[in-house]
């Protein structure tokens, strides 16, 4: 039993709201699981309530967590005032363990040697491991007390189960050294005290020691003789002294006026207790110790308006070998008046030896009148060696200018390694997890901040949604975590839901999203979730679980509406839910990509500019993607690897890149981009090599790049010329900004504005506008045209005849017939139209067609029987095709393909297909069972020539009757341009939406909404209404969007301006109806459009039930 006595927080203990701190001494116990509490219950109040209790053993790298909650008094509660608590293991906090040393520091026997300032010592182990800086002395007295002329000032670092640094300075001489520290406290001076300071483990090699001073008090300097390191042997029988010579002065006014050295060992003293209870010493010389290294560093101030500083400057320089701390550059080899405009600084810098130097990080203090800095690049030369290493800066370090940041850090020029210390995340770190320069590491190996990210295994990223309930207790600041259960109870491994740092818990009504990595455990059948609280207080009301799996396209969304909590409901803290129960969603399946960036090496090619990205492939493209810039990317002449999901489009045809010309830096020279895909190791390159800039290069903010494969450009260059012809009727004119979209079998022209016309007043009634746009990748055969304007000028109202765009490279003219008003006071109010191409023939709706379908056979297994297959379209279902397997000839052999013709009445668009494994007539069936491993089935349709691919990779068993076939859903589409063209037909589709019954739930803002369907999607539309106060509360609003045809809608995009004096939006559903053909689909929402609610979007993307 321990009586807790002093408390190093608090004077009066245990007060209400206070947390205490005892140090406890006691003998090794071993694993901790349990702690007993209690109290006399003597004094005026003796009732007490205890919330938690932690235990910290520095030594065994370990913080454990007793929850309580509960009162100990005899008039509360049970009237207990004793208490076991038992370990919370899910809040146990582990970090690296505190080992002990004994650090003798020699002051010099010369004139004023001693110093009255406060001395620190840094020590390092191999591969640049270190401890914390730690300051020896805690307060002024000490610092008198210490570092005299001609002593030896000790501090000793025990482990006692836990860690303290204690100092023995004058009590002690230097004839009384112990041959090995103890597992006891050492005899202390009555003045020494002890400090709750503590010197991580830096393995068994300490390759340098770095010590220091604040250069405070009368009188500061200080000369060292030297510095001894004594520490416990691995298997603790003995102990080993490490000798650091020094020699030199600390102190601003004397020798090279450093306040810092680096020391590297000279000797070791090694003393070991033999079996035979002898004691055995051994002395020798350290081989192989690191230089010490004279390092040159220059410096250069930007030549801009406001580049120099007068404000104090800090470098930090990191090699492989270690650092040189943050040393400050006071002094300049060349010049009185440092780092001034268009000039450059030498530095000299002592540090041991830091190997091959790839970071730095450069930092000022923000004082004096002129402070903001920007600095062009550093040279850092090895005087050794005569190594030299380039930092291309060209950033301003100033609270005013670029991102407000005084400390930056820059890379090494051909530096190529890690950057994962950018990482303040955990969706950095789970990136960083998902790539592929982990697929070769032992994760057994991986230490620090990423050890808790790495997993075995196959693993995806996962998007996890928690919306916490409006109870007034519903809140919790616990940590919470999923596991992810698949098919045979595969298990994730626990899966913490962290923030980024600064944030944590859940608080009332909340939607909080989190990006994380897991083990692939296939379709998702259960997820549990739970958080690490175990105390009352700690109670969480869950209101609706989301998980989306992108790699899968897939989206479950759960109603939960329970509590994870001790005290409330079951009395749980973690919960498993069925996704049987959960709303599923097709989002649209993903592939991952590796992405890598390379900006060039031009002065100012770095940006802060947003950076955007649309991609094209054979079987579609992408949405626009906006690429994180995160801290240090997109910088000047560095290649930025990092994680993207894409849609399944590959093979890719090109790729069109925006930035959006915003912030301090907002142009960018753009080398190149490389997509590697992660399952299959494809790679795919796009070439630029210039800036995208309003005064540089093209002068653009727009480029687009061919895809190369294989070195061969997957596109060819052409120039377009469009001709815009104004209706010959009254008021057909506009004064607006026109924009178009060209779409063809190749993808979309992306937005072109149509600016420089032959006409100086453009879009004038019965007058034809040509406009050119020279080097664009060739679309192919046209198919859609997207046209609008801004309605900005006096007359913005335009009736537009006709447009015809030439591919000049194919000398074919494509014809977009359109006959109607672009107008918010005309027709039908719409400022936005799509239009079919005239050229494209619309065929009648066939009626019987030819199906290709190609059957590969696994290794699993052959088959010398029949297989017959039904298919199931959107329109019909096929009779039934029979494979009829002969001798003579043999379909379905193990590795092999087959294909095979099939005439049927036209099914639209295949969903489904049905595959049995069917005997022969007449045929002997043995008692084992027979199977066929069908793995991929491939179906054309032959006249449009639509492909859908079936991945079955299947074991279909032998029967006798048609009862026993298995089903296999498609698993990719690929939609010919003859196809797609077929349906480009002008369609109104009417849109209801209906706003939430919560108080607050309608909208003052503007609306907007983007339809998105198999043939494209219907671009921003506002909805709006004349003489209608739209999106009140509890309402149903009706719209009708005239566009071409969609197809299968797969999402609808809802979002509002965030205008007029309530624009916070309660979305309960959202209907589209095509009128054309009557199919409804309803796109659930039930979520907040509000910048002070939920998550604080003001869009959604909204999709289909499955």
């Amino acid at each position: 039993m321990t009586l807790l006595k002093s408390s190093k927080t608090n004077s009066d203990k245990f007060e209400r709201d206070s947390i205490e701190i005892f140090t406890v001494e006691t003998l090794d116990l071993g694993d901790l699981w349990k702690v007993r509490l209690g109290h006399d219950n003597t004094g005026k109040a003796p009732g007490w309530f205890v919330d938690w209790v932690e235990v910290d053993a520095p030594s065994l790298g370990k913080c454990m967590t007793f929850p309580c909650g509960r009162w100990l008094a005899k008039n509360e509660d049970d009237g207990s005032i004793i208490r076991d608590l038992f370990h919370a293991e899910l809040q146990t906090r582990l970090y690296t363990p505190f080992v002990p040393y004994e650090i003798t520091l020699y002051t010099s026997d010369v004139f004023a040697a001693g110093t009255d300032a406060n001395i620190f010592i840094i020590i390092y182990g191999c591969d640049a491991v270190c401890t914390q800086q730690k300051y020896l002395c805690t307060n002024k007295r000490e610092q008198k007390q210490f570092f005299e002329r001609k002593s030896a000032s000790r501090f000793i670092v025990e482990v006692l189960g836990l860690s303290r640094l204690s100092r023995d300075g004058v009590g002690q001489t230097e004839g009384e050294e112990k041959p090995y520290l103890q597992g006891r406290t050492h005899a202390l001076h009555p003045d020494a005290l002890l400090l709750e300071r503590k010197l991580e483990d830096v393995g068994e090699i300490i390759e340098k020691i770095r010590i220091g001073h604040n250069n405070t008090g009368m009188n500061p300097g200080w000369h060292c003789s030297h510095v001894d390191i004594r520490r416990l042997l691995p298997d603790k029988d003995g102990a080993e002294t490490l000798t650091f010579p020094c020699d030199r002065w600390l102190a601003t006014s004397e020798d090279d006026k450093k306040t810092i050295r680096e020391l590297v060992p000279y000797d070791i003293f090694t003393e070991k207790y033999m079996k035979d209870g002898s004691l055995r010493q051994v002395y020798k010389e350290v081989e192989e110790p690191l230089d010490i290294v004279l390092y040159s560093v220059q410096i250069f101030t930007g030549n801009i308006p406001g580049a120099g500083t007068d404000a104090k400057v800090y470098i930090t320089i990191y090699g492989d070998l270690g650092d040189t701390g943050e040393r400050y550059l006071g002094k300049s080899e060349n010049r009185t008046n440092k780092f001034e405009r268009g000039t450059a600084d030498t530095f000299i810098i002592e540090a041991a030896d830091l190997g091959v130097i790839y970071k730095i990080k450069l930092r000022h203090d923000n004082s004096k009148w002129c402070a903001d800095w920007y600095v062009e690049k550093v040279e850092i030369w090895n005087d050794t060696n005569e190594d030299e290493f380039l930092f291309l800066c060209g950033r301003w370090l100033s609270l005013k200018k670029e991102d407000g940041r005084l400390e930056r850090l820059f890379y090494e020029k051909e530096y190529t390694g890690d950057r994962s210390s950018n990482c303040s995340s955990p969706a950095d770190f789970w990136e960083i997890a998902l790539s592929s320069k982990m697929a070769d590491v032992d994760i057994s190996t991986v230490t620090g901040p990423m050890a808790d990210y790495v997993q075995e295994g196959p693993i995806i990223p996962y998007y996890v949604s928690v919306t916490t309930g409006k109870h007034k207790d519903a809140a919790t600041d616990s940590r919470a975590f999923i596991f992810l259960i698949g098919e045979d109870d595969e298990r994730s491994k626990r899966i913490w839901l962290d923030y980024p740092r600064g944030k944590r818990g859940f608080s009332r009504g909340s939607v909080e999203e989190f990006y994380v990595a897991g083990l692939d455990v296939g379709i998702i059948k259960k997820i549990e979730l739970g958080h690490d609280g175990a105390s009352p207080e700690s109670c969480w009301l869950v209101e609706e679980l989301c998980l989306a799996v992108p790699t899968q396209g897939t989206k479950y969304m759960l109603n939960c509406n329970c509590w994870l909590a001790k005290d409330r409901g079951d009395g749980i803290t973690s919960r498993v839910f069925d996704l049987l129960d959960a709303m599923v969603v097709n989002i649209g399946v993903k592939v991952l990509y590796e992405m890598t960036v390379w900006t060039g090496d031009v002065v100012g090619g770095g940006t802060d500019s947003n950076i955007f990205m649309t991609l094209y492939g054979i079987n579609g493209s992408t949405e626009e993607m906006q690429l994180d810039k995160k801290k240090a990317r997109f910088e000047r002449e560095q290649n930025d690897t990092f994680i993207m999901e894409i849609l399944d489009i590959a093979p890719f045809t090109k790729m069109r890149i925006r930035i959006d010309g915003l912030g301090s830096r907002p142009e960018w020279f753009l080398e190149r981009i490389l997509l590697k895909n992660m399952n299959t190791g494809d790679l795919t390159m796009f070439y630029y090599g210039d800036w995208l800039s309003q005064r540089k290069g093209k002068k653009t903010l727009v480029c687009e790049m061919c895809a190369v494969i294989d070195e061969e450009e997957m596109m060819e260059w052409t120039s377009y010329t469009v001709a815009v012809k104004t209706s010959n009727i009254l008021g057909a004119g506009t004064d607006a900004n026109v924009f178009i979209i060209i779409f063809g079998e190749n993808g979309d022209s992306g937005t072109l504005a149509l600016k420089q016309s032959a006409n100086w007043n453009k879009f004038e009634r019965n007058n034809t506008d040509t406009f050119n746009f020279p080097d664009m990748l060739s679309l192919g055969h046209l198919c859609k045209l997207r046209v609008w304007h801004d309605n900005k000028g006096i007359f913005p109202s335009w009736h537009l005849s006709y447009v015809d765009v030439k591919d000049n490279s194919r000398d074919e003219t494509f014809h977009f017939q359109c006959d109607c008003w672009l107008s918010k006071s005309e027709g039908d109010g719409q400022t936005v139209r799509d239009f079919a191409c005239a050229n494209n023939k619309i065929h009648d709706e066939l009626e019987e067609t030819t199906y290709e379908i190609v059957i590969e056979t696994g290794n699993g297994g052959e088959t010398r029987e029949n297989v017959w297959l039904i298919l199931e379209g959107r329109k019909n279902r096929s009779k039934e095709f029979l494979v009829e397997n002969s001798s003579r000839q043999r379909a379905f052999r193990k590795g092999t393909t087959d294909t095979f013709e099939f005439d049927s009445i036209y099914l639209g668009d295949i969903a489904s297909l049905c595959v049995g494994h069917l005997a022969r007539e007449d045929r002997f069936i043995p008692k084992r069972e027979l199977v066929w491993h069908v793995k991929t089935i491939t179906i054309t349709e032959m006249e449009y020539g639509n492909v859908y691919f079936f991945n079955c990779d299947c074991l279909i068993p032998l029967k006798r009757k048609r009862k026993y076939f298995k089903v296999f859903e498609v698993t990719k589409t690929t939609e010919s341009f003859a196809s797609k063209v077929q349906s480009l037909v002008p369609v109104k589709y009417e849109v209801i939406v209906t706003t939430g019954y919560e108080p607050g739930a309608g909208t003052d803002a503007n609306v907007f909404v983007t339809i998105f369907g198999a043939n494209g999607d219907t671009g921003k539309r506002e909805l709006k209404q004349k003489m209608r106060n739209l999106f009140e509360r509890g309402s149903t609003d009706r719209f009708f969007l005239e566009t071409l045809e969609l197809g299968e809608l797969r999402k609808v995009r809802l979002e509002h301006d965030s205008s007029g004096y309530c624009s916070g939006w309660l979305v309960e559903k959202v209907e589209v109806t095509n009128t054309s053909t009557g199919v409804a689909t309803i796109f659930n929402c039930g979520r907040w459009l509000d910048k002070k609610r939920g998550d604080g979007l003001t869009w959604r993307d909204l999709f289909p039930s499955v």
